[in-house]
């Protein structure tokens, strides 16, 4: 059952896809496209990638170098999508503070598709040990690449709203969370590749990277379609922080 184009395989390769697709008409029937637009169209877009490489990679007449080719290509484009779900994210958890938002949503978009090049240019030129493989390895390479930065973006996402006492819209919780949880597991699963361990048995990380997918989108349907209870707001003010006078400060040189 653990082994490639078994049912279980297929199973985990489609079911998110056809759940995210559900998951999208279901967000723009709601209205949820206009507070997130770029999600939306990572849902879409992601899911019709992996339908695709999914028809690559099970038919006869498509080659090993056709299908990564079509991988690596599929991965910068939603490597770009995933940057900008995350200066969305930003957008919405400064949202009260228009100018750092704006500024913070810029910054993110910019240095995310400065990454894009930076970790495509890794990928062509890093060394392979299997240079019978080399598009295979350059694809993980790149693959890895993004993760580490994506993570790390997300991650000082929930850093940033702790450090200023933020409190998260449930519906943005949810995105953040979910990705952090996908990439995080990604990261975990290349370590133990790159030690060695499970070398014959990289199947299984396969099973565990689709299976650990599939609950970031069901994670994303409970935050996204299940409503949430509206957090009680202090009666008490909140003092001023430094985000108040850094935002108060970046609109006046804007407006200058």
């Amino acid at each position: 059952m653990l082994q490639a184009h078994s049912l279980l395989w297929h199973y985990l390769w489609l079911a998110p896809q056809v759940l995210q697709l559900l998951l999208g008409v279901l967000i723009w029937r709601k209205g949820l496209h206009k507070q997130f637009p770029v999600f939306l169209a990572y849902l879409i877009s992601s899911a019709l990638v992996e339908l695709l490489l999914y028809a690559l990679d099970i038919s006869p007449r498509v080659s090993d170098h056709t299908f990564w080719i079509a991988f690596c290509c599929g991965l910068i484009a939603e490597g770009l999508l995933k940057f900008a779900v995350i200066g969305e994210l930003f957008r919405n958890l400064f949202g009260k503070w228009s100018a750092l938002a704006k500024l913070g949503n810029q910054i993110i978009s910019g240095v995310g598709a400065l990454l894009v090049v930076l970790a495509t240019l890794a990928a062509a030129y890093a060394p392979i040990d299997n240079p019978k493989f080399t598009i295979v390895s350059r694809a993980h390479i790149l693959e890895q690449t993004f993760y580490i930065v994506q993570c790390g973006l997300v991650v000082s996402l929930f850093l940033l709203a702790a450090h200023f006492k933020l409190t998260w819209e449930p519906r943005s919780f949810g995105i953040a969370f979910a990705f952090a949880i996908i990439w995080s597991e990604h990261m975990a699963t290349w370590a133990i590749i790159v030690s060695g361990a499970l070398l014959d048995k990289r199947y299984l990380l396969d099973f565990l990277n689709m299976a650990t997918y599939q609950l970031c989108v069901l994670i994303w349907c409970y935050y996204l379609l299940v409503p949430q209870k509206e957090a009680t707001k202090s009666a008490v003010p909140l003092p001023d922080n430094n985000l108040a006078i850094w935002n108060r400060e970046l609109e006046r040189l804007l407006q200058q």
